[in-house]
């Protein structure tokens, strides 16, 4: 498929977390959408939005919130900043998404702000579960609730009786170790030795000069790779 030298659209979304202190974290949103073929840069920007919240990490709930529109289409638009202020009281961890909704789609709000406080949500899980990791390292008691909080059924590996609780039942903590973090059965002590790799078996079953049969090969190394190493 070809391409053209210059995107035609480009919405970038970034999140940014700020320690506070005092048990309590700032999370940023920002939603830009821009032309990139307008020649004036600034000309080119169509929404530059801001969602911004602090978050009491005890029990994940927002406790300010503050929406900013910086570039915006009609005059009137900056109007509905203030509804979200309904974002304070709201836990991260528990209905946050269905609050959301009822809150702040559609005419209840700007599809923009909306897709923001919809980001929101597992960006400060995410950021309590750094803070958390941070003060554990420097040996520190955590702030936040149990690991679980706002990750429980987000994904398969937080189901009920998934991976994710073996592993923090089995002793694992968020933050701790290597990543990605090893299989459970690492933690439950019943792990086995992995089985061969088709390129093992492959140079198993036919005669390699100079090497015996289960001798790894200088083309493949005895330890699994890392996501980075194979890409």
């Amino acid at each position: 498929m070809t391409r053209a030298e210059v995107p035609l659209h480009r919405r970038t979304v970034s999140v940014t977390a700020y320690d506070e202190g005092g048990g309590e974290i700032s999370v940023e949103a920002e939603l830009r959408d821009e032309r990139p073929w307008v020649a004036e840069p600034d000309a080119g920007v169509v929404h530059r939005m801001v969602l911004a919240v602090r978050v009491r990490l005890a029990d994940m709930v927002i406790v300010a919130a503050d929406a900013d529109m910086r570039t915006f289409p009609h005059a009137e638009c900056p109007l509905i900043t203030p509804v979200f202020d309904g974002l304070v009281g709201l836990s991260v961890a528990a209905g946050y998404n269905r609050a959301i909704q009822e809150r702040f789609r559609g005419v209840s709000g700007c599809s923009h702000l909306y897709e923001l406080a919809r980001v929101l949500g597992p960006a400060v899980v995410q950021a309590g579960i750094s803070a958390n990791a941070g003060l554990r390292m420097a040996g520190r008691p955590s702030d936040g609730p149990r690991s679980t909080a706002g990750v429980l059924n987000s994904c398969h590996i937080w189901a009920p009786g998934g991976v994710g609780l073996r592993k923090l039942d089995a002793g694992w903590r968020p933050g701790a170790g290597p990543r990605p973090v090893p299989e459970v059965e690492v933690f439950e002590g019943t792990s086995s030795p992995r089985p061969p790799t088709a390129f093992q078996t492959f140079l198993d079953q036919n005669e390699i000069p100079g090497r015996s049969p289960g001798e790894p090969s200088a083309a493949e190394p005895d330890h699994p790779r890392s996501p980075t190493e194979s890409g």
